[in-house]
């Protein structure tokens, strides 16, 4: 019987990259063949006594092998032990213990055997143990009297175990002890102080072990330190001192080693594990620990530093990290050193296994059996279980240590042939079978697949066959040109096309072609290139404050064929949309930026086939607060991860899920986001199981069937998410049939003679199964016909070759390897639609008004549908106006009346337009013939608005008012309406109109006053009426504010009076004239002749000074009072009205010639002479030119 077709994608892309090279050949399932052991248990196979023992063996053949075990080499009669029972159709021991019985009663070694009439395969040699977590051993534990400074072993000692419990140290109050390069834990379970400090009295220490099969934890009971000091540890002075160990007069010491002991070492470990290297030192400070190889240096991708650098890791060990490793323990005090010389052994390992060798009659063959190991394995081979010497002779075959040589096969020479190849270290057994068939070429994949491929990417073509004698295999490409192989083209020797790089140009039909001498068999693959997913503009790195908003980019370019998904992850781990954000396709919109939205965030742009990524990272500025308490002033972090998960309760469909929380970082956690993840369909990806508040650390879980489950654990507080806790380990839990089918199920044509059947495809979680596949079932509604069916792998199936849009039943029912789901519900489909065959008729429009107009037509006859109607649909242009010279759009619109209608509306026309019209008939493959052309036109409406309506005020006494005719004048204009208002505060004054011809735009107001504001609407009118009107109001004058008074009014329009710009203009040219005299005068110098206004000689009574210059003794003459000549010619008033002449008693009053004062001062004039000679004449500038003349 022919096994299940796979799935299209398995055979897509990348798939085949690294599986389709070398992988055996595989006969078909309805060909006769010997066993192959499929399953079976591992070879050391521990148990839980309290569960039934459960040892599997399954194995495949035709026709179906049969099974028999052995324990300890002997035959194990399953009959005769009511306990033991076999699974039906399987090798699988069960041994039920519900009705008694010791399960150390069955410890031992087992090993199947499968049978059938060509051969007997074997399983490994299955080591069964039960699983044992003895008791602590009871005493009292002596509290423990130690020196401050010195160093401290707390031994362990647990239990023996299988396995070996997981160590852990906490407090008797189930506190973790908080470790760190002073305190931790060694690898065999001991609690090492490389110096003791006061503090660590504080509590007690237990240590405590896991057993994993038990699911229980035992304690042993806690030690009590007591620190001898020299200082209380209350002294918080020394505490906080910077060299703590000398402020409390503890000794520095040298480095020692507490573990391993001495200065070497040396340690075996087996190729393939992990070598762990330890050192655990003391000393005073803390010493610090370094690793190192002889002669090399570490093994940078496989070496990791553990337990505060005191532990070296080295993963997957192979014979070149054999060699001597050192540790450097140092502090200020000196440093020392332990080397331990690293030995590699190894258990076999395959170097050649051997595989089933299929060949035809008369054809010769080989089977290798090739591994090593240190020491060096030997090879035993035995024939369908038995030790080859002692199996009939056979003259085709020939032993050559590790390989078998077979000539001239014959149908006799079918058997299954072991080799065991061992060392002191370990065993490896091989199963291969020789089986000699002639069967010509078939295909055993499914025919004419598709497969999609992203430019410029590397992919394989699989194509998998069968035949005996094995067939050769050929490509070509568009079914002509020769074999496909060279170049951009690679054909490897199972068959499989490599195109190293695709282009646009490999796309299309390659075809493969199997020949051997009984005949041929072709397949063929339609290849599709699609374009690469790119984000062409990235996130951008961002600093934001707290509260505001933010928005990172990512637009991204696909190929329009395939579906995109844009998703964003923060700090590397799936974001969380919550209502405070926003996503879109081209963005994220991040709304009241708080501090927990600080880091890394991830836009990525994926399809089906493949996907693109960009990172940015958003800064939030914290608020500048003073903390009010000691709490607030700690800094706020994001917890620390779960640890130590834990599964219990194990059942068919649930499982108990225990963690222990990790430290919440001064904010307390709020939730726990448990995840999963299953190794099936989508391995590596985690998925959202469940959340529970943040007090609770243990919770059942609800589990599909058939699922491999791994859970992980996220603590949240208000600053953000813990990094993941590591994985639990694995439980899958058993298979059942599914218990629902797919949704969403449709069939719609996409072609106008087929049907596409979709439906959203089922899960991991909701498979319950392996297999997972569908039953796709159609027939025509409303006939008698039967069912046609289909099994399909993916989420469609196209039925082909179906009459134009008739109704089908449609039902989709899964099933997998353990049976079918429940029966699905039917569901109505639709074949594809073609174009509609007919028009509307009897079109009818009736004008309703200037803008819309009634349409009326007869409904076309279902038949010329050939869909679903959809919609009437109207197309119509604007063919002209009826103004002249108006140029006008003629773009077509249109309208839609969804459903079977016979009448609409059409609005939004042009008034005073002729308009065309035409009708047709809307499925969902798009228009149907068009109907007659209407024409009709539409009558007179009002205009638009007028256009660039601008108010001016050019004055206070008058407003200027400018427009432009209507954009849209919807018929023969007949004027314009105007109708104003002045305002002044909130006082309102009558409304004016005012009516204009069709050719005036300007119109000019009279103001009524200088202080009120005026608001204009300006509309356009034709024969209909007033169209829409627009409102301007007049500029509010400078530094306007609201008036309080007529005076402040009046002060504010003074700058704008004529007469004040003359009267400044005037004042202007005089200042000008007296800043040119001053200028003349100070440039002749500090002391001139000076003469009385008489033009008269001068007498020699005249006093006379010898150097030639006169008192300013005449009245007349004399400086004017309060007030003094600047050099810019401008009068300034005195602080007092004292004279400058005042000053001059005492002397005769010299004066440097500085140009502040000119002449000499030698009479003194009384305050009250000189008072009484101001007037208002000499306060005038002119009189003041005069004075200095």
């Amino acid at each position: 019987m022919a096994g299940p077709q796979p799935p299209p994608w398995v055979h897509a892309a990348f798939l085949l990259c690294l599986l389709g090279i070398g992988r055996a050949i595989e006969i078909p399932m309805d060909l006769p063949q010997p066993p192959t052991i499929t399953k079976q248990s591992v070879k050391d196979h521990i148990v839980d006594p309290r569960d039934n023992i459960l040892i599997e063996c399954e194995a495949k053949g035709n026709p179906a092998p049969s099974f028999h075990w052995t324990r300890n080499s002997r035959f194990f009669n399953v009959a005769k032990d009511p306990r033991v029972s076999m699974r039906r159709r399987s090798g699988t021991l069960v041994i039920d213990f519900r009705s008694g019985g010791r399960p150390e009663e069955y410890e031992g070694e087992y090993q199947c055997f499968a049978r059938n009439k060509f051969g007997t395969a074997l399983s490994n040699r299955i080591r069964l143990q039960v699983s044992k977590s003895p008791l602590w051993p009871k005493e009292n534990l002596d509290p423990v009297v130690v020196q401050e400074g010195a160093p401290l072993t707390l031994q362990c000692n647990p239990p023996p175990g299988l396995p070996s419990p997981v160590i852990f140290w906490m407090s008797s109050s189930m506190e973790p002890i908080t470790q760190d390069k002073r305190v931790s834990q060694g690898h065999n379970g001991d609690l090492y102080f490389s110096n003791v400090m006061v503090q660590d009295m504080q509590t007690d220490y237990s240590c405590n072990a896991r057993f994993h099969f038990t699911h229980t934890i035992q304690q042993k009971n806690p030690f009590t330190l007591k620190v001898l000091t020299n200082h209380p540890y209350n002294d918080s002075s020394l505490r906080n001192h910077p060299d703590m160990y000398s402020a409390r007069g503890v000794a520095e010491r040298t480095p020692s080693f507490m573990y391993p002991q001495g200065t070497s070492s040396s340690q075996m470990v087996l190729r393939g594990t992990d070598l762990l290297l330890e050192c655990i030192a003391s000393g005073v400070p803390t010493p610090d620990i370094a690793w190192y190889k002889k002669g090399g240096d570490l093994p940078s991708d496989k070496a990791k530093f553990e337990n505060f650098n005191k532990a070296l890791r080295i993963t997957s060990v192979s014979e070149e990290d054999s060699g001597e490793y050192f540790c450097l323990a140092s502090n200020k005090m000196g440093s020392i050193r332990h080397t331990i010389s690293v030995r590699v052994k190894a258990a076999p390992y395959w170097l050649e296994e051997p595989e089933n060798l299929i060949l035809a009659p008369g054809e010769d063959g080989r089977l290798v059996c090739r591994a090593n190991g240190n020491p060096k394995p030997t090879v035993q081979w035995m024939v369908n279980g038995e030790p080859l010497q002692s199996a009939p002779p056979n003259p085709n075959r020939e032993v050559a240590g590790d390989t078998i040589i077979f000539r001239d096969t014959q149908i006799s020479s079918r058997a299954v042939y072991q080799c065991n190849t061992s060392n002191e270290h370990g065993y490896l057994l091989a199963n291969a079978f020789v089986s000699v068939l002639d069967v010509p070429p078939r295909m055993l994949s499914a025919r004419n697949q598709l497969i999609r491929v992203i430019l410029y990417n590397r992919t394989r073509l699989d194509c998998p066959f069968f035949g005996s004698p094995i067939p050769t295999l050929r490509w070509f490409k568009n079914g002509q040109g020769s074999n496909l192989d060279g170049g951009n083209y690679h054909v490897y020797e199972n068959g499989s096309l490599e195109i190293k790089m695709i282009r646009k140009e490999d796309q299309g039909i390659y075809t493969c072609v199997a020949t051997n001498i009984l005949g041929k068999a072709e397949n063929q693959v339609r290849l599709e290139v699609k374009d690469p997913t790119r984000i062409f503009r990235m996130p951008e790195d961002q600093t934001a404050k707290r509260g505001t908003t933010v928005q990172l980019e990512c637009r991204v370019k696909h190929d329009p064929s395939l579906k995109l998904t844009v998703s964003w992850l923060k700090d590397d781990e799936p974001l969380y949309i919550g209502n405070r954000m926003k996503k879109e396709d081209d963005s994220l919109t991040i709304f009241g930026v708080a501090e927990r939205d600080h880091g890394s965030y991830t836009c990525i742009a994926s399809t089906e086939l493949d996907q693109d990524l960009a990172k940015a990272y958003l800064t939030v500025l914290a608020d500048q607060t003073t903390p009010t308490n000691r709490l607030a002033a700690l800094p706020k972090g994001r917890p620390d991860r779960p640890r130590d998960l834990e599964l219990t309760d194990l059942a068919e469909r649930s499982v108990r899920l225990t963690w222990i929380p990790g430290d919440d970082n001064n904010s307390p956690i709020t939730e726990y986001v448990v995840q999963f993840e299953e190794d099936q369909f989508q391995p590596g990806i985690w998925h959202d199981h469940s959340k529970f508040p943040g007090s609770v650390n243990s919770a059942v879980l609800p589990l599909s069937p058939y699922v491999n489950y791994q859970f992980r654990v996220i603590a949240v507080n208000e600053v953000g998410s813990s990094h993941p806790s590591l994985p639990s380990e694995r439980y899958r839990t058993s298979g059942a049939p599914p218990e629902f089918n797919p949704g969403d199920v449709k069939g719609e044509g996409t072609r106008k003679n087929n049907m596409e059947i979709t439906w959203t495809p089922m899960n991991a979680t909701s498979a319950f199964g392996p297999n997972l596949r569908y039953i796709v079932k159609w027939r025509r509604r409303e006939t008698r016909e039967t069912w046609n069916n289909v099994t399909v792998w993916g989420s469609r199936y196209v039925v082909g070759q179906t009459p134009v849009y008739v109704p089908y039943e449609i039902r989709v029912q899964a099933e997998n390897d353990f049976g079918k789901g429940p029966e699905p519900d039917t569901v109505i489909g639709y074949s594809g639609e073609d174009y509609p065959r007919a028009a509307p008729t009897d079109v009818k429009v009736r004008v309703l008004n200037s803008t819309a107009i009634s349409l009326q037509w007869n409904r076309v006859y279902s038949d010329t549908v050939q869909g679903q109607l959809r919609e009437y649909r109207a197309y119509y242009w604007r063919e002209s106006s009826l103004l002249k010279n108006l140029w006008v759009s003629q773009k077509r619109q249109q309208a839609s009346f969804s459903g079977d209608r016979l009448r609409g509306v059409v609005s939004r026309l042009f008034p005073y337009s002729n308009y065309k019209l035409e009708m047709v008939v809307v499925n969902g493959r798009g228009d149907g013939p068009r109907s007659e052309t209407k024409e009709f036109t539409t009558p007179e409406g009002v205009p638009s608005a007028p256009r660039r309506f601008r108010v001016r005020q050019p004055n206070l006494q008058t407003i200027t008012l400018e427009w432009d005719h209507p954009e849209h004048p919807n018929g023969i204009l007949t004027g314009y309406s105007l109708r104003y208002t002045a305002f002044n505060g909130t006082k309102v004054g009558k409304q004016m109109v005012e009516n204009f011809s069709p050719n005036d735009t300007k119109f000019t107001v009279q103001r009524a006053d200088p202080v009120s504001r005026y608001r204009f609407t300006l509309s356009a009118r034709t024969q209909v009426g007033s169209g829409e009107a627009v409102t301007e109001e007049s500029p509010a004058p400078p530094n306007e504010a609201t008036p309080t008074a007529a005076y402040t009014n009046n002060q504010a329009d003074i700058a704008t009076q004529g007469w004040f710009i003359g009267l400044m203009c005037a004042i202007a040219l005089l200042v000008l004239i007296l800043l040119i005299v001053c200028f003349i005068k100070r440039s002749r110098g500090g002391k001139y002749p000076v003469r009385e206004k008489k033009d008269v000689p001068l007498g020699p009574e005249d006093p006379k000074e010898e150097d030639g210059s006169f008192d300013y003794s005449d009245e007349d003459n004399k400086p004017l009072q309060g007030s003094q000549t600047s050099l810019d010619g401008t009068i300034k008033q005195q602080e007092s009205d004292d004279s400058l002449v005042d000053y001059g008693e005492g002397g005769e009053g010299q004066f440097n010639e500085d140009g502040s004062f000119i002449g000499q001062y030698t009479v003194k004039k009384d305050k009250e002479e000189t008072e009484g000679n101001e007037s208002s004449e000499a306060t005038s500038p002119v009189n003041a030119i005069y004075s200095l003349a």
